[in-house]
């Protein structure tokens, strides 16, 4: 027998706010993150604007010697993680550390770190670069620090998928709990990428929206003028708990995590695979995994990343899987919002997930501005909507043809 896990804490760092409540009003609200970048010089730039974190102060959350020794997104991760162990009621302990684990990923890791300690070495030799450069960039290290800091000794790993790396990170987390393995767990991703090599990158390999002179309206997923993605930074956390253990000590649930799917294009390297056919295939499973019919589902956050060749298959993998119901699913992606944070995204979108059947409300897809006759469904455009969710999907796929589905469902006593 499986045992039933539920969502008991949540925490956020988003370009539209550096914690859930902040996030969540700033998404219904139609809030946008988009903004000039601040953190190094465009000029020899093709793309001059990303979804940055505004006013994350870390000393909030560790000393200044913990922030000089960790990278930006492992202080992401901890700031969040603090936030959702403080939201599930753990701030003074309550759980078994040695059934308490912890599964972060990040795509990408400690770029920050690496490009600064390159011109390091370059500048001055290898005898300079600093001793906790290794340790500052490996994307592990996130959650060791944050075991570290909770003394949590059950399962701790990371996980790597890029665009699906938290969503994976999740699931795992999920499936420890079920089987036993784990009461609690600490989950989720994050990233902190908006870096000269990562801009200059992604920019080159034509995945970036370059629309500078209207880059407000640059995050558009599933409009028909849509060109590419628009950069994002952050971190989503959530408390998985195994039920009877959170009805023990009394806390609140959010919502019940039913279902993960997971799949592979074997298709291409960046692109999804003809009719999004990994994606229909990772949302079945995570069906199947609930025991749900498609047609108990009302909510998709989308992974809908604003660019032509996802949004397109994404739309018609959705399409092939719920059949005539797919009209009638709510279909948004607050990438249009806090743009697309890489590995952090499947935390955070899960925690919008989790949120949405908490209190009916569903985020919207903001800048939709012109139809897409390839893209048919109903977007949620540009305001949010009160409408009841019972099942929620969170899909998050990644280059390297990596596909994850997540479900939520409206806690039953």
């Amino acid at each position: 027998m499986k045992r039933r896990v539920v969502v008991t804490g949540l925490g956020l760092l988003s370009p539209v706010g550096n914690d859930v409540a902040t996030t969540w009003r700033a998404l219904l609200d139609g809030a946008n993150g988009v903004g000039l970048i601040t953190q190094f010089d465009t000029e020899r730039f093709p793309v001059k604007f990303a979804c940055e974190l505004k006013g994350f102060d870390p000393l909030q959350y560790m000393d200044r010697k913990e922030v000089k020794r960790n990278d930006v997104f492992t202080q992401m991760a901890l700031a969040a993680s603090v936030q959702a162990m403080a939201d599930a009621g753990f701030s003074d302990g309550g759980y078994d550390p040695e059934n308490t684990g912890v599964i972060i990923g990040s795509g990408i890791g400690g770029l920050k770190v690496f490009e600064a300690q390159h011109d390091v070495y370059r500048e001055r030799g290898p005898g300079k670069i600093s001793a906790f450069f290794i340790p500052m960039f490996i994307p592990d290290m996130a959650a060791g620090i944050v075991s570290i800091r909770f003394n949590a000794k059950g399962p701790n790993y990371a996980t790597v998928s890029a665009c699906a790396t938290s969503a994976h990170a999740i699931g795992d987390a999920f499936r420890i709990i079920q089987y036993g393995d784990a009461d609690v767990m600490i989950t989720g991703g994050t990233e902190a990428a908006i870096t000269p090599m990562s801009m200059g990158g992604f920019a080159n390999m034509q995945a970036l929206s370059e629309n500078n002179a209207d880059y407000q309206h640059a995050s558009r997923p599933f409009d028909r003028n849509r060109d590419g993605f628009v950069m994002g930074e952050g971190a989503g956390m959530v408390i998985l708990e195994e039920l009877e253990h959170a009805r023990r000590r009394g806390a609140k649930i959010y919502a019940e995590v039913v279902g993960y799917g997971a799949t592979g294009d074997a298709f291409h390297i960046t692109q999804p695979a003809p009719e999004g056919e990994g994606a229909q295939r990772s949302m079945r499973r995570a069906l199947r995994d609930a025991g749900l019919d498609p047609a108990d589902v009302q909510y998709i956050n989308a992974h809908g990343t604003s660019t032509p060749y996802n949004d397109q298959n994404e739309t018609r993998a959705i399409k092939a899987v719920f059949g005539d119901h797919a009209q009638r699913l709510f279909v948004s992606s607050t990438k249009s919002a806090t743009g697309h944070t890489l590995g952090a995204a499947g935390g955070l979108e899960f925690a919008f997930c989790a949120l949405a059947v908490r209190d009916g409300m569903i985020p919207p897809t903001i800048n939709y501005q012109t139809p897409d006759p390839e893209c048919d469904l109903n977007y949620v455009p540009n305001v949010a909507v009160k409408h009841e969710v019972d099942v929620a999907l969170s899909n998050s796929f990644g280059f390297g043809g990596h596909n994850c589905t997540l479900a939520v469902r409206r806690f039953r006593d």
